[in-house]
C-alpha cells in the first residue's frame, strides 16, 4: 500500500474479495478488454470533432507510458494532473496508469497555491497541464510553482503540451519503455480532491478495486452500455464526471465518451445534436441554467435519455423546474469522492425523482444517521450520515489529525451530511452540517429555505447563508439572483424592500417557522463558484462581510 494511504482491514478485504465485490481488476486491464471487444469504437471525440478509436486510444497511451518512463517517472511516482476537459485526457491518464503511477487530479481552476499544496503534499515528481485553458494562463501557473519547488530543492517535471507526449518518435517505442507496470487492485491508484468547499482540498486515496466496483455498479444502475453516448460537461477530474458513472464508466462499457470545454448550454447542446449524446451529468445550477435554455429549441436533446445531476443538494422547488423543462428522464446522484453514492433508480416513481437523493448502489454500503453524540437517531429523524463500505475510503491521505476526525474508531466516515432516511430507503439530503444557522439558539437549514424561494419562478437562484450578528449570534441573509434583474457579476446590493417583503412573506406562509424568514435580503450579479462549478457558500460569506465592512468604515 503507498505510504500515507489507510488500508482496509484484512478482514474487510477478504470479505469484500468473497462477495465478488473486488475482483482484482486494474485500469489498463479494463482499457484493453474494451480494446478486444470494441477496438475500432470511438472511445472519445472532442468538441472540434476530433476522436480516437479503443485501438488508437490505448496505443496513444503506450506512447505517453514511454515518454513518461523515458523521463524517468516510474512505477508508485507521483503525477499531479491539471488538464481541462480535452481530447488528450485519456491518453495521459492511461498512460500513467501503465506504468504504474499514481495521477493525482488537480482541476483547471484551482490556482498556484493549490497547485503547491497539491504538489508537495502528494511528493509528485511531475506535473502535467496545458499552456492556456480558456482566460487561465495554466502553463504560467506550473513554471511558477516549479520555480517555487527549485528554491526548496526540489526538481518537478512540468509538461505544458500533453499533445506532444502522444506524438511516437521516429524510431518507435521500445517494448521496455511500454511494459504495464506490475498493478496490485488493492493498492491506491489515484487520488481524487474532497468535494468540500471550505479549505485546501484534502487528498483521497482510491483503489482499483474500489473504484471499478464503482463503476461497475454505476453502469449497470444508470443502464449505461456499449451504445452509451456520455457527455462529459464538467471537469472530468472531478469524481463526479469520472464515474458516476462518468467517463471511466462508459470507457467500461465501451461507448463513447464526448468532450466538452465547458458545460455552458451554447456549448453544449449543439454537441450533444451533433453526436447524438444520450447521457450526461451537471450540477444544480448549471441544471437549472440549461433548463431556461432547452425550451428554445426543445428538438435539441432528441438524443438525450439520462441527465444525472449531482456534485450538490438538488432543492425540490429546483428538481420540479428542471424536470418540466427537460424532455428526458432525471437521475439524481448523491455521492462523495471518498466513496459512498446514491442514485434515484431509473423505475423509480416520479416523486421518489424529484424529492430524494436515491439510495446506496450497494447492498453492502453501511449507513448510519446519527444525532451529535453518535447515537442512531429514528428512522425519518434528521442526523449526521455516517457510512462505511467496500468503495469507501479508510482515511485521506497523509492526514492523521484529519481522519482523528473524519473517522470513528470502527472506521466509518463522518460525511458532514445532514440526511433522514425515509420508509423506502431512500435517503433525503437536508444540507451540510456547517450550513446550519443558528440564529439565536434556534437551528436553520439554509436548503429549507431555499427551497421555499425557489418556488417563486422571479427567482432564479438563491443561497441562504448566516451573518455574525451581535444580538442574535448569527443573522440570516437571502443573496437573490433575479429574473430580468441584471447586475454586474461580483455585485451585492440591498435588494428592494417589495421583494424583501415578498420573500419574508413567503418563507413564513410556507409552514416553516417564523424564525427561518431571512433578515436581510441581498441581490447578486453571479454566485461565486468552486473549481468544480458548485455555488461557494464560503466565499459568498467572505463578499458579505466585505461589504458589511466597506459599509461600517
Amino acid at each position: 500500500m503507498l505510504a500515507g494511504a489507510v488500508p482496509f482491514s484484512a478482514e474487510r478485504a477478504r470479505q469484500y474479495r468473497a462477495a465478488g465485490l473486488w475482483n482484482g481488476s486494474t485500469f489498463p486491464a479494463m482499457l484493453h478488454d474494451s480494446v478486444l471487444r470494441r477496438g475500432e469504437h470511438v472511445a472519445v471525440v472532442d468538441a472540434s470533432g476530433r476522436s480516437l478509436t479503443y485501438r488508437q486510444l490505448e496505443h496513444a497511451s503506450l506512447v505517453v507510458a514511454a515518454r513518461m518512463r523515458a523521463a524517468g517517472v516510474g512505477d508508485r511516482d507521483r503525477v499531479v494532473l491539471q488538464l481541462p476537459n480535452v481530447l488528450e485526457f485519456l491518453p495521459v491518464l492511461f498512460g500513467v496508469f501503465w506504468i504504474g503511477a499514481v495521477p493525482v487530479f488537480a482541476l483547471p481552476a484551482h490556482r498556484r497555491e493549490s497547485i503547491a499544496h497539491f504538489v508537495r503534499h502528494a511528493d509528485a515528481v511531475a506535473l502535467i497541464t496545458v499552456e492556456r485553458h480558456l482566460r487561465d494562463p495554466l502553463g504560467d501557473v506550473a513554471r511558477a510553482v516549479q520555480e517555487e519547488l527549485r528554491g526548496e530543492g526540489r526538481e518537478l517535471l512540468v509538461i505544458t503540451h500533453p499533445e506532444q507526449l502522444m506524438e511516437e518518435p521516429a524510431d518507435g517505442v521500445g517494448e521496455e519503455l511500454t511494459r504495464c507496470a506490475a498493478i496490485d487492485a488493492e493498492d491506491v491508484a489515484f487520488l481524487q480532491l474532497s468535494g468540500g468547499t471550505t479549505g485546501t482540498p484534502k487528498l483521497i486515496p482510491r483503489t482499483s478495486d474500489d473504484y471499478m466496483l464503482t463503476l461497475r455498479l454505476s453502469d449497470e444502475i444508470c443502464a449505461v452500455d456499449q451504445d452509451a453516448v456520455y457527455l462529459a460537461a464538467l471537469p472530468i477530474a472531478h469524481n463526479f464526471t469520472m464515474s458516476s458513472p462518468g467517463v471511466l464508466g462508459t470507457l467500461l462499457a465501451g461507448g463513447t465518451v464526448v468532450v466538452a470545454p465547458t458545460p455552458a448550454p451554447d456549448v453544449c447542446l449543439p454537441l450533444i445534436r451533433r453526436e447524438r449524446v444520450t447521457i450526461t451529468a451537471l450540477v444544480p445550477p448549471m441544471a437549472l441554467l440549461w433548463a431556461r435554455h432547452v425550451p428554445q429549441d426543445p428538438d435539441v436533446l432528441a438524443s438525450l435519455r439520462t441527465l444525472l445531476i449531482g456534485g450538490a443538494k438538488l432543492t425540490d422547488a429546483a428538481a420540479e423546474r428542471i424536470a418540466a423543462a427537460m424532455p428526458c428522464r432525471l437521475q439524481q446522484v448523491f455521492g462523495m469522492a471518498e466513496g459512498l453514492v446514491n442514485y434515484t433508480r431509473l423505475d423509480d416513481p416520479l416523486e421518489v425523482v424529484l424529492h430524494t437523493q436515491g439510495r446506496p448502489m450497494s447492498e453492502h454500503d453501511e449507513i448510519r444517521i446519527v444525532d451529535e453524540q453518535d447515537r442512531p437517531v429514528p428512522r425519518g429523524t434528521v442526523g449526521d450520515l455516517l457510512t462505511r463500505g467496500p468503495y469507501t475510503i479508510n482515511g485521506y491521505y497523509r492526514a492523521e489529525e484529519t481522519n482523528r476526525v473524519s473517522f470513528t474508531s470502527d472506521g466509518f466516515y463522518r460525511t458532514g451530511d445532514l440526511v433522514r432516511m425515509r420508509e423506502d430507503g431512500c435517503l433525503v439530503v437536508e444540507g451540510r452540517s456547517k450550513d446550519l444557522i443558528n440564529r439565536a439558539g434556534e437551528k436553520i437549514v439554509a436548503a429549507h429555505v431555499e427551497d421555499v424561494l425557489l418556488r417563486d419562478r422571479r427567482i432564479l437562484d438563491v443561497l441562504v447563508v448566516p451573518v455574525p450578528d451581535d444580538v442574535l449570534g448569527e443573522r440570516v441573509v437571502a443573496v437573490l439572483r433575479l429574473q430580468g434583474h441584471a447586475l454586474p457579476a461580483d455585485a451585492l446590493e440591498p435588494a428592494p424592500a417589495e421583494v424583501a417583503r415578498r420573500v419574508r412573506r413567503q418563507v413564513r406562509d410556507s409552514g416553516l417557522p417564523a424564525f427561518c424568514a431571512p433578515d436581510e435580503c441581498v441581490l447578486a450579479g453571479d454566485f461565486p463558484m468552486t473549481a468544480v462549478g458548485k455555488s461557494s457558500r464560503r466565499d459568498l460569506r467572505r463578499m458579505l462581510a466585505r461589504r458589511i465592512a466597506s459599509a461600517a468604515s
